[in-house]
């Protein structure tokens, strides 16, 4: 039986008000044993902690998205996020935390300052931290450098940078979150990169109910789309899915930190 873990994924999402539970009760029979969902601000976060406690098989993340650290100027909402952390054993990252300079509009001095406040509560905890990085390679890379990030750990979440920039999170020995996007007939910058990165440093995620593989692009996603990137990673390494799987599942549990 294959044992697939899925490192990120939103089941707190709205997508999945009308099925969850009956789509939670089929993950296992598709092969999907554990499940890490991940917060974005602070209601999505306390969301996160009843799903860890409503099903056993889901760890969780607490966390505020770079969109929306705004959320967190003047109030005590670190406080709730320690207090999250540290009241569940089964929370077992910081994230998703970074940046995202997609839009124009977007206060760059906000989301640097609380991507490094929450690094420093991931430190403080010893949890590692799952990084949101869009548009902003450079100063991801510059801030995770300064602030010792490597010491922290974590992973990379939906990589979407070059080969070249994937060696410096490497340098800092982070794991790299690779999904549906692999599967994407423009997704080449990916595909390099995960040909170069060694598979010990690649785990399986959805992101789901966002950026379903193909053939299912567009349309809601969830753990049970996972086959469809391990196999396009079992092509590109060479390698068969099942390796895929054993990897990506010992590189999960060692990420998170969690005896299984």
């Amino acid at each position: 039986m294959i044992k697939i873990f899925d490192t990120h994924a939103h089941y707190d999402d709205e997508a999945f008000d009308t099925d969850r539970e009956q789509l939670a009760g089929n993950l296992e029979a598709g092969g999907v044993l554990a499940v890490t969902n991940i917060g974005a601000n602070l209601e999505t976060s306390r969301r996160t902690v009843c799903l860890t406690q409503r099903y056993d098989f889901f760890y969780g993340a607490v966390g505020v998205h770079p969109s929306d650290t705004n959320e967190l100027e003047g109030t005590d909402g670190m406080a709730e996020l320690k207090e999250m952390a540290e009241n569940n054993r089964k929370i077992v990252a910081i994230g998703e935390i970074g940046l995202d300079y997609h839009y124009e509009d977007t206060d760059r001095e906000v989301q640097q300052r609380w991507f490094i406040r929450q690094m420093e509560l991931a430190r403080e905890l010893s949890l590692p931290i799952v990084v949101h990085s869009r548009d902003a390679a450079r100063d991801t890379v510059d801030i995770m450098s300064r602030e010792k990030a490597g010491e922290i750990g974590g992973v990379v979440h939906c990589y979407s940078y070059s080969r070249e920039v994937a060696g410096e999170f490497l340098d800092m020995d982070f794991y790299f979150g690779i999904g549906g996007v692999l599967t994407f007939k423009n997704a080449k910058k990916l595909r390099e990169v995960v040909e170069y990165v060694p598979i010990e440093r690649l785990v399986l995620e959805t992101d789901a109910p966002y950026l379903a593989p193909e053939p299912f692009r567009g349309k809601r996603n969830s753990s049970l789309f996972i086959p469809y990137v391990a196999k396009a990673i079992a092509d590109i390494k060479g390698i068969t899915e099942d390796e895929v799987y054993r990897i990506t599942w010992n590189n999960a549990l060692k990420l998170y930190r969690i005896n299984m």
